[in-house]
């Protein structure tokens, strides 16, 4: 039945970035289609309110802290997530930061640096350090969040465009070398989503207005909207998906450059 493929029941899922936003949407979605899910960000009084909340909705969840810019704090989140549950069948690397607006003349080395650990690096240590798993037990399925910035230029944003930009290639570099394995690896790219990251553009009256010009269905997308891509990727009905960069931003991509 193609239904059934949709059932994430048994799989464990840990999703970066997860207490609020698009990544908390992703955690719930997964968790809704029988997934245990660890919701992890860089504070467990976070996590742990928003797995309670999940807990007292009849789904399963635990938080485990994690700030993915920090290595160490990248291993004890796998490592307590096996010792957990024995399995890791689903790595969302959700988590995103954009620390500096302005010209890249000006961008100073440490916000540079800090949008690349966070954006880009932490997604390959996590899917490294969940790979020798994923490999025993026989496949798996990573999924990246990128970003439609990672698809053009835009001003004032040169760090976090880059960052999203190499993560469209870690995922088809990934996804090249591990399919061999049953390890799945795709990209998600949301376009303007209503979240504390985005809140600069879209609170701009004259700024949201010059955006929402350029998105056909006229409007900023709801986190919720990003969660059922997440959780058809970590489905079995995307078996045969790998390498794959899925745009979901309202046709933004379809308009000139801003």
């Amino acid at each position: 039945m193609i239904k059934e493929k949709f059932n994430l029941t048994g799989k464990v899922a840990v999703i970066t970035g997860a207490s609020k936003g698009i990544g908390e949407a992703i955690a719930r979605g997964m968790a809704e289609f029988g997934a245990i899910v660890v919701v992890s960000s860089r504070k467990q009084a976070a996590v742990d309110a928003v797995a309670e909340k999940f807990k007292n909705e009849g789904l399963e969840a635990v938080g485990i802290e994690c700030n993915v810019a920090d290595y160490a704090q990248c291993e004890s989140l796998i490592q307590q997530t096996m010792d957990h549950y024995g399995r890791i069948d689903i790595l969302v690397n959700n988590a995103g930061t954009s620390p500096y607006y302005g010209p890249i003349e000006k961008m100073i080395p440490g916000a540079y640096q800090k949008t690349m650990d966070v954006n880009l690096n932490a997604p390959m240590y996590l899917s490294n350090l969940a790979f020798p798993h994923m490999k025993r037990q026989g496949g798996g399925s990573i999924i990246h969040i990128s970003s439609v910035e990672g698809f053009h230029a835009s001003k004032m944003m040169a760090a976090y465009n880059m960052s999203k930009a190499a993560l469209l290639m870690l995922c088809k570099n990934q996804a090249a070398e591990w399919g061999r394995h049953k390890i799945r690896v795709n990209v998600i790219c949301p376009g303007f989503v209503k979240t504390k990251l985005s809140a600069a553009l879209l609170d701009n009256e004259e700024m949201n207005k010059n955006l929402l010009r350029n998105i056909p269905l006229e409007r900023a997308a709801e986190p919720e909207e990003m969660a059922g891509l997440a959780c058809f990727l970590a489905s079995d009905a995307a078996s045969y998906c790998t390498g794959a960069a899925m745009v979901n931003d309202g046709g933004f991509l379809l308009s000139p450059l801003m």
